[in-house]
């Protein structure tokens, strides 16, 4: 019967405890700092893409300066003449 009992304490506990919660959450203090974290949040998130668009740009950069060098390098390659093969000293 004690485990019955024990049930009995637990819903009657957590419904008390959802209750005062509910009450809680409805209250001007708790509006507040809901309004004020999200506001936080906000914030940050503003910080973070500022850091992310100038991170993408200079990967952006990198990227297009490296495709230019190996363009470059190609063309050079190719632009280049080639030397004469050389015949095979004979024995």
């Amino acid at each position: 019967m004690s485990i019955q009992k024990d049930h009995i304490m637990f819903a009657l506990g957590g419904f008390l405890l959802g209750t005062l919660g509910l009450k809680a959450i409805k209250s001007q203090p708790a509006k507040k700092l809901a309004v004020n974290v999200v506001a936080q949040g906000l914030k940050m998130k503003s910080g973070c893409e500022g850091v992310f668009e100038e991170a993408k740009a200079r990967f952006g950069d990198i990227v297009a300066e490296a495709g230019y060098l190996n363009d470059s390098g190609n063309a050079a390659a190719a632009s280049k003449p080639k030397s004469p093969a050389r015949p095979a000293k004979s024995k």
